[in-house]
C-alpha cells in the first residue's frame, strides 16, 4: 500500500507500494515546520507544482544529489537541466504521462509564477496543480491556487484531496470548503498554513467548515496517510 507523508507547508512525500519515492514541491531546509532537512531526503522523483522559493528551494540539490527525475512545467524542468540536474521531464497544463509510479497529470491553478533562482527571468512560469494516479487511487495536490471553477471538472477523480487553507498567498478555508464541494474526495489534507503568521490558520475550524462532505485529516510534520 502507498502512503502519503506531510513535512509541512506544501510538500509531501508518497512511497508507493513498489517502494517507488516521490517528493512534491521539496521546501525542507528554510521551512520552519518541516520534519526533515534536504540533506536527509531519498527520491526518485520529485514532482514541482511551481517555481517559488516555498515549493522549489530545495529541488535541484536534492535531485543532483539523489540522481531523482524532475517533473514540472516545461519551463521549470528546462531551468532544472540548465543547473545540471539530469533527469528532467517537462509537462504543461491539461497534460499527463505514465510514469513508473503511476500517472501524472497536470491542472489548472490561478497563482503568479517565477522560477526561484533564475536571475535572467528567462523560464519565467505558470503555476500548475498536479493529479496523480498512484496505486489505483487518485491524489489531488492542488499547488498554490485560487478557487476556480476548473475544480469541478475534478468531480469523480480525486480520492484525496491536498488543498491550501492558508489565505492570503491562496485560497483560505472558506475557499478550500467550497473546493471540497467541487471536487467530492473521499478524504482532504490542508496544507499550506502555519508556516508563517500570515498563513495561520486553525485547522480545525476547516473541518468543521468542510462538515460530512469528506474525511478532513489533519496532519502534523512527518504525519502519514496510507493511500
Amino acid at each position: 500500500m502507498a502512503s502519503l507523508t506531510w513535512h509541512g507547508h506544501s510538500t509531501f512525500s508518497i512511497v508507493t507500494a513498489a517502494g517507488i519515492k516521490i517528493v512534491i514541491d521539496p521546501f525542507f531546509d528554510d521551512n520552519p515546520r518541516s520534519d526533515l532537512k534536504a540533506a536527509q531526503v531519498e527520491a526518485d522523483f520529485i514532482v514541482v507544482s511551481h517555481g517559488h522559493a516555498d515549493h522549489f528551494a530545495d529541488c535541484i540539490p536534492i535531485a543532483r544529489r539523489t540522481g531523482a527525475t524532475v517533473i514540472s512545467t516545461f519551463e521549470i524542468a528546462s531551468f532544472c537541466a540548465a543547473k545540471g540536474v539530469e533527469h528532467t521531464h517537462g509537462m504543461n497544463i491539461g497534460g499527463g504521462w505514465q510514469f513508473d509510479f503511476g500517472r501524472l497529470q497536470l491542472t489548472a491553478a490561478i497563482h503568479s509564477g517565477t522560477v526561484a533562482g533564475d536571475d535572467t527571468g528567462t523560464h519565467t512560469t505558470i503555476c500548475s496543480g498536479l493529479l496523480f494516479d498512484i496505486d489505483g487511487t487518485q491524489v489531488y495536490h492542488a499547488g498554490d491556487t485560487a478557487l476556480t471553477m476548473d475544480m469541478q471538472l475534478l468531480k469523480g477523480h480525486v480520492d484525496v484531496a491536498l488543498l491550501p487553507i492558508g489565505d492570503n498567498f491562496t485560497m483560505g478555508p472558506r475557499d478550500a470548503a467550497r473546493a471540497v464541494e467541487f471536487i467530492e474526495p473521499d478524504v482532504v489534507v490542508p496544507m499550506h498554513y502555519g508556516t508563517w503568521p500570515i498563513i495561520e490558520q486553525d485547522p480545525q475550524e476547516f473541518v468543521k467548515m468542510v462538515g460530512d462532505r469528506a474525511r478532513v485529516v489533519v496532519l502534523e510534520p512527518g504525519g502519514q496517510l496510507e493511500l
